[in-house]
């Protein structure tokens, strides 16, 4: 794999991070966001709630509070790439965890393939990073050396306001900021009781201005905070139809993502199971492991040499 193509093929992840990841950006921790009282009332020993707030309230409490999950997910993003992942992730103290990845379509596919590369990569995830493998073509442009490792720190660096956005987001992520999305919206309405994959759901739905909620959940300075609307205008994405699944024990089940971009549909849809189940992971052995920020630095090294 050309060093150049890992280079695009790096930005372009970090990229993609950031972009769908805005979509579920959480609102305040207490549901201050929310539009609506979200009381409930008690009729003998039950608690009735008495609008979708405040069922997405405790949603968002418990879901949260749970730590730990497995997760099997599909996402296409326009032309650039379509993609499924699973695996398991703990979000207890940033995200931590081990994704398989598989890209299955698009530019991204299509320039892994070309390169040589495997379109089947392990993603593993770190309270100030991820490591990505890139199999045997990265190694053999690098000494052996097939894992990338990306620091959020670099990634915001280089990555201007999106990296910032994905630093934010990966390092204060769990599976309720699609709740805490909704709940920021204030725009959110109970559909009705569906079964997803044999466990009986209520499925609630919202449309999420992204550039507004944006704006009001995140932590960048008002420079980045611009740069970052700019980019998604440009990239075509206004809003987002988010829609989540949640079982008899307010943890969500289902979550699905869905809006427009200049190259082509915004499509999401991430199945949660088995909260609370243990989560391990190590980082790859420095000896195979190659930094993003090291492995620039190369190609432009390589570049002036020619």
């Amino acid at each position: 794999m050309r060093i150049s193509t890992v280079r695009r093929v790096g930005l372009a992840v970090a990229v993609a991070a950031a972009l769908t990841s805005v979509g579920a950006c959480g609102g305040p921790d207490d549901g201050g966001a929310a539009k609506g009282d979200g009381k409930a009332e008690s009729r003998g020993t039950a608690v009735v709630k008495t609008n979708a707030i405040a069922a997405l309230l405790d949603v968002q409490k418990k879901t949260g509070a749970a730590s730990s999950a497995k997760v099997d997910a599909t996402m296409v993003l326009g032309s650039a790439m379509s993609m499924k992942q699973s695996g398991a992730l703990d979000w207890s103290d940033g995200i931590s965890g081990s994704m398989k990845i598989t890209y299955t379509g698009g530019a991204m596919a299509d320039t892994l393939k070309k390169a040589g590369g495997s379109s089947t990569m392990e993603a593993r995830y770190f309270k100030d990073g991820y490591a990505a493998d890139m199999g045997a073509a990265l190694a053999r442009q690098t000494g052996g050396k097939h894992w990338i490792s990306y620091s959020y720190d670099v990634l915001a660096e280089l990555g201007g306001a999106s990296g910032a956005v994905m630093k934010d987001q990966m390092q204060n992520t769990s599976p309720s900021q699609g709740v805490n999305a909704l709940l920021a919206s204030g725009e959110v309405k109970e559909v009705g009781k569906e079964e997803v994959r044999g466990v009986a759901a209520t499925h609630y739905s919202g449309t999420v201005d992204v550039a507004e909620l944006t704006a009001r959940t995140s932590k960048l300075d008002a420079g980045r905070l611009a740069a970052l609307k700019k980019q998604l205008t440009d990239a075509g994405i206004t809003t987002e139809t988010i829609d989540i699944w949640v079982d008899g024990n307010d943890l969500l089940v289902k979550k699905t993502e869905r809006g427009q971009m200049k190259t082509g549909e915004l499509n999401s849809t991430v199945f949660y199971s088995d909260y609370g189940t243990k989560v391990a992971v190590e980082r790859p052995p420095a000896g195979e492991t190659i930094g993003f920020k090291e492995l620039l630095q190369q190609q432009g090294a390589a570049g002036t040499a020619s």
